[in-house]
């Protein structure tokens, strides 16, 4: 027999997993973000974390628990495309921080994933707001490597970590120069040694390493890189730097290029729509915030959207990626307010990012075959004031509660059964 569980009280009833497999998100305005569009008065079946039927004549099967959404929206769930959810606890202390090791003789070589927890209480208080799915990045130490980013989702649970060595990460903007030696040469000299010294491994390397830009261990980890098997991500600003990332790619294929910053990529976006690099944007970067960003445009991803750049959405990657990816919806707003038609500036928080990181045909949308991410919301999930009631991850319901709630519900209800200790 079916049980029926309203959306409003979804995450309440919903906070354990229930014994049922099998889920039903019944009368809601289902975000398909496939060539289905957006269906009115549409179901979504999720049957061991899979999802398996979507729309509106969608068979409700006998075992399944219903959440009746109640004419709400019902998304994919967010996924945030730079983030470093459960590597810093506290920025300013350092011993919850993982996310890099400036004093390490390593750099590609780092991985993420080797740091990552999932008991981070950000992951909470950015499931709550519907991401459920985050790429990891590490910060950049004592070279343009920063090393390896992974691929998770914010479940909490122990295996929440679905893709270790997703990616390799390297700066090549302002700040990456600085680390190679003082300019811009001397940061694309560093990276071209990089990968001759990863496409000569293991034979050209000496016992001293003498003449190598890097160790056998660090080549090791490039040569993936290399080979265009892992994508590197790449962060650039400025248009003449991003025109270099350009050429980049074309002399050294088969390697694969994402863009993360390009403050102004609109500049060259009919370049990096011919050369087929996606780009990883803030929305909302509008001012110089160095000389690398003196062009940077709020029209900056309608104009690389325009031009058939892929693009996906990040919050201020490098303020505060550890704690408030949460934001990206409502960076996703402002682009449509400055020219993105809705449906794009939704795909670039959902299936672009998936799709960015070579896992487009599982994450990001609502269709059968996809995992059962999804997020019911109480209005349209660009608009600031909006917020989830109901989020599954892989086909499961989760607890809509942080640490920060569960202090608020502890405080807020002061008793005389209340311990003393809180009535003081």
């Amino acid at each position: 027999m079916k049980q029926l569980i309203s959306v409003l009280a979804a995450s309440v009833a919903l906070a354990a997993p229930a014994a049922a497999q099998t889920y039903a998100v019944t009368n809601g305005r289902v975000v398909t973000n496939t060539d289905a569009g957006i269906l009115e008065n549409a179901t979504v079946i999720v049957r061991d974390g899979d999802i398996v039927a979507v729309g509106a004549g969608a068979e409700i099967p006998e075992d399944a628990t219903v959440i009746d959404a109640s004419g709400n929206w019902v998304t994919p769930g967010v996924f945030a495309a730079f983030s470093q959810l459960g590597l810093i606890e506290v920025a300013l202390e350092g011993s919850t921080t993982d996310d890099s090791a400036n004093e390490s003789p390593f750099s590609v070589a780092l991985d993420v994933a080797d740091g990552f927890n999932p008991a981070g209480t950000y992951l909470a208080t950015n499931r709550m707001e519907g991401v459920t799915r985050a790429a990891i990045f590490p910060s950049t130490g004592h070279n343009i490597f920063a090393g390896q980013g992974a691929l998770i989702d914010t479940s909490g649970e122990a295996d929440s970590l679905f893709q270790a060595g997703s990616f390799v990460y390297a700066d090549l903007s302002e700040s990456g120069a600085g680390r190679a030696g003082g300019s811009r040469p001397a940061a694309w000299a560093f990276l071209e040694a990089a990968l001759a010294d990863a496409r000569g491994y293991p034979g050209r390397f000496s016992g001293d390493h003498e003449g190598d830009a890097l160790n056998r261990y660090d080549a090791a980890a490039l040569l993936p890189v290399a080979r265009g098997r892992v994508p590197l991500v790449m962060a650039v600003n400025r248009a003449a730097d991003i025109r270099r990332a350009i050429r980049f790619k074309a002399d050294n294929a088969p390697i694969q290029l994402i863009l993360v910053g390009a403050a102004e990529g609109w500049m060259v976006a009919e370049e990096l729509a011919a050369a087929g690099i996606p780009v990883i944007v803030d929305p909302l970067e509008d001012l110089p915030s160095s000389f690398d960003a003196l062009g940077a445009s709020l029209q900056n991803a309608a104009r690389l959207q325009d031009a058939g750049v892929d693009v996906a959405y990040s919050t201020a990657p490098t303020a505060d990626g550890y704690f408030n990816a949460r934001l990206v919806p409502q960076h996703a707003g402002n682009a449509v307010a400055n020219g993105v038609p809705w449906d794009e500036a939704f795909r670039a928080i959902t299936l672009t990012p998936a799709e960015i990181y070579g896992v487009g045909d599982r994450y990001g949308a609502l269709a059968p075959g996809y995992a059962g991410d999804v997020v019911v919301w109480d209005g349209d999930p660009l608009e600031v004031m909006s917020a989830p009631v109901a989020v599954l991850i892989d086909g499961e319901p989760t607890a809509l509660e942080s640490r920060q709630t569960q202090l608020r519900d502890r405080y807020i209800n002061i008793t005389d059964d209340t311990p003393y200790a809180y009535r003081r």
